[in-house]
């Protein structure tokens, strides 16, 4: 076991990329109906440029969401936390109270106020890393390496 955590997680459910992606392909199928075979989209249809600057946007948000991701850094300096490209995040041993790996029950995912974990930052799962500061706030960082997460805690001698 090294001195270091890394982990990098991304949105794989199936179904949350279903929803997307079919939603994603509605102005696909409204520029077939409508340029190629000539026949009106909808009760009220958008224009031909409408539907091609949708389609763009919607190539766009398909793109972004697959840019999101959880990166969280563990070393005997402290904790760094990117949840690209919402938050960038730095906790230092000496600010930290206590730190220990949990198991919760579904928060939601993205970044979640929690009243029991203060901000959660979760893309998948029902285990990670609580942290409480010293001055009394709260973190949860979602993990799918609960394991080599807690062993980089007792190497490190936090728990």
């Amino acid at each position: 076991m090294g001195s270091k955590f890394q982990e990098i997680q991304r949105f794989k459910q199936w179904w949350l990329w279903y929803i997307i992606i079919t939603v994603a392909l509605i102005p696909v199928w409204g520029i077939y109906q409508q340029i190629v075979l000539g026949k009106q989209f909808g009760n009220n249809p958008m224009s031909d440029t409408g539907l091609v600057v949708f389609l763009l946007l919607m190539l766009l948000f398909v793109a972004f969401f697959r840019s999101i991701h959880l990166k969280t850094e563990i070393d005997k300096n402290g904790i760094n936390i990117l949840f690209f490209p919402f938050i960038k995040k730095y906790i230092s041993w000496n600010e930290i109270n206590s730190a220990s790996v949990v198991q919760y029950n579904f928060i939601g995912y993205g970044i979640r106020l929690s009243s029991r974990f203060g901000t959660a930052y979760n893309i998948a799962g029902n285990s990670g890393l609580a942290i409480e500061l010293k001055n009394g706030n709260k973190y949860l960082i979602g993990t799918q390496k609960e394991e080599e997460l807690k062993e980089i805690l007792e190497h490190l001698n936090i728990t």
